[in-house]
């Protein structure tokens, strides 16, 4: 990070300091309750995303493009949930609180490159629904397994340089004011207000990348529904609309349950108490890795039967059969 910490190739000596102090929550009773809820909800998320990431490995017949995207969402979601939760639970249930100036750095680095790779996965599924129902004759031509492999290559790379310049440009603070940060995680924003030297460029970084990483992508995808409404409307009956429709309520429902939680902490961030503002972004972190597994078993055909039909060979498999009065146990 030198580029980051010297000036007209003259070296600058920043203050930093030994470590953070994680606040979390408080005045509230009994919060430990709290996080113990989002020690279960990481679980669950854990036994979710682990099922449909072992269920495509498995059956061959989901080895398609759309479903790189999935595994993508499920192995991003279980990854993420995995880095922030422990943390949190070893934070503040076994007061933990002081974190070291770098481990806070690298957590805050996993954090926002997993939160904005499940915006940027959802994108990836929205291009999937857009080319399988406007060009379906072409659908296999215009998405290929090199074409999502390299799709999503692209928003990992995108996604962690932009991470490490968020995290150069906090090398270059010299933390003065407080070593508290008054969120539940180390919080970009909390971090560089703490500065009392010049903070602007991740002021700057602070407004730009919910943009890029939040805002673009949601346009992206309601612009993509747009469209195919438009198209249905026009080309299809009623009942063909909603059959061909029915294919994205799955999608849809990740959508809602990602960004309207999201958009309205950070709509309403400046306006809400910091209590209300570390629940609503902590919740909204957990939840939907939680909820993405049990949407897509629940919402997609294919994940439905994959799953049926490797819990049938499986219970076949345990099955004894009789012979010449001796049972032999199929393994």
């Amino acid at each position: 990070m030198e580029f980051f910490n010297s000036a007209l190739g003259k070296n600058i000596t920043f203050v930093r300091p030994a470590y953070f102090i994680i606040s979390g929550l408080s005045g509230i009773p009994n919060i430990l309750y709290y996080y113990v809820f989002l020690f279960f909800l990481y679980i669950v998320s854990v036994l979710g995303n682990t099922i449909v990431m072992a269920v495509i490995c498995l059956d061959r017949n989901l080895r398609t493009p759309k479903y790189i995207a999935v595994f993508n969402l499920a192995f991003v979601d279980l990854f993420g949930n995995s880095i922030l939760v422990p943390k949190v639970v070893d934070i503040f249930l076994f007061n933990h609180h002081y974190i070291p100036y770098n481990d806070c750095l690298t957590f805050f680095f996993f954090c926002y490159t997993c939160l904005s790779m499940q915006s940027f996965n959802l994108v990836a599924l929205s291009y999937d629904r857009l080319m399988a129902i406007i060009f379906p004759l072409h659908y296999h031509v215009k998405v290929t397994h090199r074409f999502m492999f390299s799709l999503i290559a692209f928003f990992w790379v995108f996604v962690l340089i932009a991470q490490l310049i968020a995290i150069g440009l906090l090398t270059r603070l010299s933390i003065c004011k407080s070593v508290v940060i008054n969120s539940y995680f180390c919080d970009h924003g909390q971090i560089y207000r703490l500065a009392c030297n010049d903070h602007f460029p991740n002021y700057v970084i602070s407004c730009l990348y919910p943009v890029l990483m939040f805002w673009v992508p949601l346009v992206f995808i309601l612009l993509s529904y747009l469209y195919i409404v438009c198209t249905l409307a026009k080309v299809a009956t009623v009942q063909q609309g909603l059959k061909a429709f029915k294919t994205c309520i799955g999608h849809l429902s990740l959508v809602a349950i990602y960004f309207i939680p999201l958009l309205i902490t950070c709509t309403l961030m400046e306006n809400i108490h910091p209590n209300a503002r570390i629940i609503n972004l902590s919740l909204t972190s957990v939840f939907p890795p939680m909820l993405n597994p049990i949407i897509y078993v629940l919402q997609t055909q294919e994940i439905k039967e994959s799953l049926s039909k490797l819990l049938k060979t499986r219970m076949r498999s345990k099955i004894p059969i009789i012979k010449n009065d001796h049972t032999v146990n199929i393994m």
